[in-house]
Order: structure tokens, then sequence, then C-alpha cells
């Protein structure tokens, strides 16, 4: 088994020992993405809103490294502080799918690095 490390200027660094992505076969490994402005390596000013179009982008442009994009993602959790935003959150990530979704999980956590509302990660495949 081979795998390569993922990674772009165009998201945010790793604030730990971790890379942004993992390739392994046809499958690529997403960390965790918290809303970064890839520029400053601070959260975006503003809300759930805010911060959950940000966490968007930054996937994209991992999975955009890796030469995919959205409609590749089979499995993503998102990690919210606050599950009364899940409605907020759903119509913003329902932005960049199709018919077929990727299967998700939704969990609600106590804190999120760096005071983030919002994390999700997930895993993509090579079709």
């Amino acid at each position: 088994m081979t795998k390569r490390k993922i990674e772009t200027s165009e998201a945010p660094a790793a604030i730990g020992p971790y890379s942004q992505a993992i390739q392994s076969g046809d499958f690529l490994f997403l960390s965790g993405q918290i809303p970064l402005d890839p520029a400053t390596g601070e959260i975006v000013a503003g809300g759930i809103e805010v911060q959950a179009r940000q966490v968007m982008n930054n996937l994209q442009a991992v999975l955009k490294a890796a030469g995919l994009d959205f409609p590749n993602l089979v499995k993503t959790t998102i990690y919210l502080v606050d599950l009364g935003d899940f409605a907020t959150i759903n119509g913003i990530y329902g932005e960049h799918f199709g018919a077929t979704p990727p299967a998700r999980a939704t969990v609600q956590v106590a804190a999120l690095p760096k005071g983030s509302l919002i994390e999700i990660e997930g895993i993509a495949v090579r079709t």
C-alpha cells in the first residue's frame, strides 16, 4: 500500500502533526477543516454561516489539490459546537452536492480547535 501526502496553500496549513489529506490507492482521507482563512491562519470573522462557507472552501481546496471535487466525497463527518445550527449547516452543505450527497454523520461536541463553531472531515474516492 502506498500513501501520498496532499497539501495546498489554498487551504490552511495543518496546526498540528497531521496532513491536510492522505491519498491511499483510490481513496483520499481529508483531515478535519475548521474555518481558518488560509492567508492569515485565523478563524474567519462572523457566525456559523460564514464559518461553514469557509470550511467548505477549505475542503474544496484540498480536494482540488488531489484532482478531485465534492462529487468524489463518499463520507463526511460534521462536528458542531451547537446542534441548533443544524438547519443552517444543511443549507450551506447541500449547495455543494447534487442528487447523490455523501453519507454523513453530524455530532455536537463541547469545543473545537481555536474556538471554531464547525469542523468537517471527509473521505473521497477517485472514480
